[in-house]
């Protein structure tokens, strides 16, 4: 599994955990979902993987969606170059951009059934690009080929991640009394929050 953002600045993740889970954007009881799973902001959201939010009670894929687009739209206030390097394709085309300079060799499957595939000589990204249901009907490999394929797959990626760069010291580091006001927001958002736990929880007897 990988993350809805990666390579995320160190102002973008603070920003995203000042502004909580966002006003106006989900129902009081959804939030209530999500803090009770643990994830305490929009920040938390975007370094964790979409199948554990969309596990959530009252979440699915849709929501997992309309998650990453709304997180999308608050990181581009403040960094003009967000769409162009967070938008799903363009993750999706660095993801197999770093796949590509891998070769297929290094996957948990042997050379006889790589041949059969048509893959002899390529990439992991070949293989990255093929759907479950497009591999399993092959019928080359095995529901347990492909989970092993996707484990590996995801942990080459995991490996060529790098942390994304710090801001050049001075250049955008926040004065001390705007730090102040983020902290202040940010304890006026979780105060939010709580009312809203309160409201969306079953009356007590």
């Amino acid at each position: 599994m990988l993350p809805l953002f990666e390579g995320l600045s160190d102002d973008s993740i603070q920003h995203l955990s000042a502004v909580g889970f966002g006003r106006g954007f989900l129902a009081a009881s959804l939030r209530a979902h999500l803090r009770k799973a643990g994830f305490g902001d929009l920040s938390h959201l975007a370094q964790s993987f979409p199948g554990e939010i969309a596990k959530i009670r009252k979440f699915g894929p849709v929501r997992v969606e309309l998650i990453r687009t709304f997180i999308l739209d608050a990181i581009a206030h403040w960094l003009p170059s967000a769409r162009q390097m967070h938008a799903v394709m363009a993750t999706g085309e660095r993801r197999l951009e770093l796949l590509r300079e891998t070769q297929i060799e290094r996957l948990p499957l042997d050379a006889d059934k790589i041949a059969v595939l048509g893959f002899t000589g390529g990439s992991c990204a070949d293989m990255a690009v093929r759907s479950r249901l497009n591999l399993l009907g092959t019928g080359v490999v095995t529901p347990s080929d492909v989970d092993r394929i996707v484990t590996t797959l995801t942990r080459l990626l995991g490996a060529c991640r790098t942390t994304a760069p710090r801001p050049v010291e001075g250049a955008t580091e926040a004065p001390s009394v705007e730090m102040e006001t983020i902290a202040a927001c940010r304890a006026a958002l979780l105060a939010d929050q709580d009312r809203e736990w309160e409201e969306a929880a079953p009356a007590r007897d």
